[in-house]
């Protein structure tokens, strides 16, 4: 299917691009990009949190961070939040899109994909009697964690089958090309455990052998194709509304 070509394809050319890689440039981005890069006070580095996520893959990362009111802050907090591609020059550094200048968080828009070297998040926060700033490497590709798939339903077909069906989920921009694959998990009503099916690249999937005069709860997850990231969390959950019959 084209997914799956297209998946196979962009795996190819990362593994070029990472065999690519030099020992050399591998040390100069560690050094020059640890997490452990930060200035400031040491109460502000010291709480200063970031973190990104893909859920819209390929369009952007979204990225944001936490800082709680110092104890003797007297006045507001702004944000400056920046991005560039590994050990390039600060006048390369781009916008990383905040609604506000008080607002923590902010979208690369701009992904590089594939890309030999990572990008580099740089958030500074600037509030009365001083600034601190964080930077924070990242690989577009191991941050994807797709938003749980939409509109789960469940109807019952002939026999002791029970059909789930589910959309993708909503922010995810292109699932013609980067196609997702997904995993059910479902149990009876008054079961502690919960048994799962997968993975699934279409979005409609048959139980056979449900137990008759049972009630089922079924969720679905959502995973990129080629296992780049990591899965979803669970869907809300669909359940049958009154027993299954024989």
């Amino acid at each position: 299917m084209a997914g799956r070509g297209w998946g196979i394809l962009l795996a190819d050319s990362e593994s070029r691009a990472t065999a690519a890689m030099t020992p050399r440039l591998l040390l100069v981005l560690t050094l020059c990009v640890s997490p452990s890069g930060v200035k400031g006070t040491p109460e502000a580095v010291s709480q200063l949190r970031v973190q990104c996520r893909a859920s819209r893959y390929p369009v952007a990362v979204d990225c944001s961070w936490i800082l709680p009111p110092a104890s003797n802050a007297t006045g507001p907090m702004s944000f400056i939040a920046t991005y560039r591609l590994g050990v390039a020059a600060p006048g390369d550094s781009r916008p990383c899109l905040q609604p506000a200048p008080d607002a923590p968080r902010c979208s690369v828009l701009d992904v590089r994909l594939f890309s030999m070297v990572p990008h580099v998040l740089n958030v500074t926060v600037l509030r009365p009697g001083g600034a601190a700033y964080r930077l924070l490497p990242f690989v577009p590709e191991r941050l994807i964690k797709p938003d749980p798939p939409t509109g789960v339903r469940l109807s019952q077909v002939s026999g002791q089958r029970l059909q789930v069906q589910w959309q993708p989920p909503q922010s995810w921009p292109f699932p013609e090309v980067f196609s997702l694959k997904y995993w059910i998990r479902y149990k009876r009503h008054g079961a502690t455990r919960f048994r799962q099916v997968g993975p699934i690249e279409a979005t409609t999937f048959t139980l056979r052998a449900v137990r008759p005069h049972s009630r089922y709860l079924i969720q679905v997850a959502a995973q990129d194709l080629t296992d780049y990231g990591e899965p979803s969390d669970w869907s809300l959950p669909a359940a049958t509304s009154v027993a299954l019959g024989k």
